[in-house]
C-alpha cells in the first residue's frame, strides 16, 4: 500500500508541474543576437534554449587550468556573449537552461578526463570552482530557470564526490533557480548526488537500432527497455528526467551509436532522422517522469545552416524541422 501511494503521490507531483520542457541547444557565435535569429526557435514551438559558453583545457600543457571568458573565444562563449544571448531569448518568451562545457584540446572525451595526483586534483578542483561558479553568478543575475553543474564528467565525478556535494552547496548559495547535471547516457545511473538537483539530467544517445532506416515502429520497440529503466530510476530518486541532450544525426544507422560525430560519414539519410526523434517524442514525451529535453543542436545563423544535404544533427531547414515544430507544439 505505502509503495501504492508513493507512486500515486510521484505521479500527481510530475502531471501538477508545468508542461514540457521544449529546448533546443542554442550554439555560441561569434557575433550578438537579435529578434531575427530568435524567430526560428519560436516558429519550431520551442519554450527553452539551452546557452552553452565553454572553458577550454588545453591537453598537452596547464592540464588542470580551465580558459575560459578570453577575448580570443567565440562571443557567445563568454560570459558578456552568454548573458547578451539570455537576455534576448528572454524578452521573446524563451526560457533558459545554462549549460557551461569543458572541450579539451584534440576533442579527449570530457568523461575520460581524469588527474594523475592529489595535487593535479586539487588544481582541477580549484579551476573547475572558478570556472561553474562564475556563470552561477550570471545564472542568477539573469534568473536563468535552470542551471547545468556539469557535462558529460564521469571520471571527475566518480573520483572526487565530496568536491561535488561542495561545489552543489557553493552553487545553491548563489543560485536559487533549478539545478541539474548533464550525464552521459551511460554514466546517469551512477551519478551519487541527484537527490541535491530538480532534476536527472541526461544526453540521451541510447542506441535504438542498428538498422540503416528504422520505422517509426522499430525505433519505439528499440526504446523499450531504456524507457522501462529511465521510469524506474525517476521513480527510485523522485525525480523527473530531463534530457540536456537528444538527437540524431540524418544519416544511415543513426540509431547504432547516436553519439557518433565524425565528419567522415558521408551517408545521408533524412528519413533515419525523422523517424528516431518521432518515436522518442511518441515514447517519452507524454510521460509523466519525463520534463523534455533540449535537441541538438541550433544555430544562430539559421537561413544558411543545415539544408536536405546536410547529414548532421541539427534539422535546420530539413523536413524533419517540422518533425519538432509538430511535437513541440502537441
Amino acid at each position: 500500500m505505502k509503495r501504492l501511494l508513493f507512486a500515486l503521490l510521484f505521479v500527481h507531483l510530475c502531471f501538477g508541474q508545468s508542461g514540457k520542457i521544449n529546448g533546443v541547444s542554442f550554439v555560441a557565435h561569434r557575433d550578438t543576437i537579435s529578434e531575427v535569429h530568435i524567430q526560428p526557435i519560436l516558429k519550431v514551438n520551442a519554450n527553452y534554449a539551452a546557452i552553452m559558453p565553454f572553458g577550454f583545457i588545453r591537453e598537452e600543457v596547464d592540464s588542470s587550468l580551465i580558459h575560459y571568458n578570453t577575448h580570443r573565444q567565440w562571443y557567445g562563449e563568454t560570459i558578456e556573449g552568454a548573458a547578451q544571448y539570455i537576455r534576448k531569448l528572454k524578452e521573446q518568451g524563451v526560457s533558459i537552461m545554462l549549460k557551461p562545457q569543458i572541450w579539451i584540446g584534440h576533442g579527449t572525451f570530457t568523461g575520460h578526463y581524469k588527474m594523475n595526483s592529489e595535487e593535479g586534483w586539487q588544481a582541477f578542483e580549484t579551476s573547475y570552482r572558478d570556472f561553474i561558479l562564475d556563470f552561477a553568478k550570471l545564472a542568477e543575475r539573469e534568473k536563468v530557470e535552470i542551471f547545468c553543474i556539469g557535462t558529460e564528467l564521469e571520471a571527475f565525478v566518480m573520483a572526487r564526490p565530496e568536491f561535488w556535494s561542495m561545489i552543489i552547496s557553493e552553487i545553491k548559495s548563489i543560485y536559487k533557480g533549478k539545478l541539474t547535471y548533464a550525464a552521459n547516457w551511460d554514466e546517469y545511473a551512477e551519478v551519487p548526488f541527484w537527490k541535491e538537483l530538480d532534476y536527472i539530467g541526461i544526453d540521451a544517445y541510447f542506441p535504438i537500432s542498428e538498422a540503416m532506416t528504422p520505422s517509426v515502429a522499430v525505433a519505439k520497440k528499440g526504446w523499450q527497455p531504456w524507457k522501462r529503466e529511465l521510469r524506474m530510476f525517476s521513480e527510485a530518486k523522485g525525480k523527473r528526467i530531463l534530457f540536456t541532450e537528444y538527437g540524431y544525426r540524418s544519416m544511415d544507422h543513426a540509431g547504432k551509436q547516436p553519439w557518433h560525430s565524425g565528419r567522415e560519414e558521408e551517408s545521408l539519410n533524412i528519413t533515419a532522422q525523422g523517424n528516431l526523434l518521432t518515436a522518442l517524442y511518441e515514447e517519452l514525451w507524454n510521460e509523466p517522469w519525463m520534463a523534455g529535453g533540449f535537441l541538438w543542436k541550433w544555430f544562430v545563423d539559421h537561413d544558411s545552416v543545415g539544408g536536405p544535404l546536410n547529414n548532421q544533427f541539427t534539422v535546420q531547414n530539413k523536413p524533419t524541422e517540422l518533425v519538432v515544430q509538430y511535437y513541440y507544439a502537441n
